[in-house]
């Protein structure tokens, strides 16, 4: 990308996250030139570098702004892991390697600063939670809280129950207005103990 190109590729962004929970421009630009599929409502995962696609991100997800996608490794069985063992543009290999399956982030996923996902996680749940400074090496669970280096789950969010009961409601289909009638009407699922 030429000198050019970075200064209108940052102030585009610069623009459009104006209202980045909500931008349907934002979320259509990286969806088409980065292959990077954002929900509405999710924030802190525009940026192509920290989130290279292929990546789909559900509904209503926070991810801190040190969050970094890692979307393949060096080759570690080839002679070297220099890029010239799969890059055909260096002239070494006429093929790159296979396309790395999407990345699938669920709805309500919170993932916390200085998060590192590497490639063999290609899967976190719906409602998960990753710890601050966490390395994710596997995919996560629903409703999982998983934290450390390598990250390993600490809890449930929730029991058998309540889990059943957010599946039921689908909350994150709804928008912001319909969410606050939901949490007028069932307060205790937005105002835990202890919050």
């Amino acid at each position: 990308m030429g000198l050019v190109q970075s200064a209108l590729y940052r102030l585009r962004l610069r623009v459009l996250r104006l209202n980045e929970m909500e931008s349907s421009a934002l979320r259509q630009w990286f969806r088409r030139d980065f292959d990077v599929d954002v929900g509405l409502y999710s924030y802190g995962c525009f940026d192509r570098w920290r989130f290279p696609g292929p990546v789909v991100i559900g509904r209503y997800c926070s991810f801190a702004t040190s969050v970094l996608v890692v979307e393949t490794n060096h080759p570690i069985d080839a002679i070297t892991s220099h890029p010239v063992a799969y890059d055909p543009a260096l002239g070494a290999v006429p093929n790159q390697l296979p396309p790395v399956p999407p990345l699938l982030i669920g709805d309500g996923v919170w993932i916390g600063h200085a998060v590192t996902i590497l490639p063999k996680c290609r899967s976190i749940g719906r409602g998960a939670i990753i710890g601050a400074g966490s390395v994710v090496t596997k995919n996560v669970e629903p409703y999982t809280i998983v934290a450390g280096n390598p990250a390993k789950m600490i809890r449930d969010r929730f029991n058998e129950a309540t889990v059943e009961r957010i599946e039921a409601i689908r909350w994150w289909e709804l928008s912001i207005k319909e969410l606050g009638t939901l949490a007028a009407e069932n307060p205790e699922l937005f105002f835990a103990p202890g919050a």
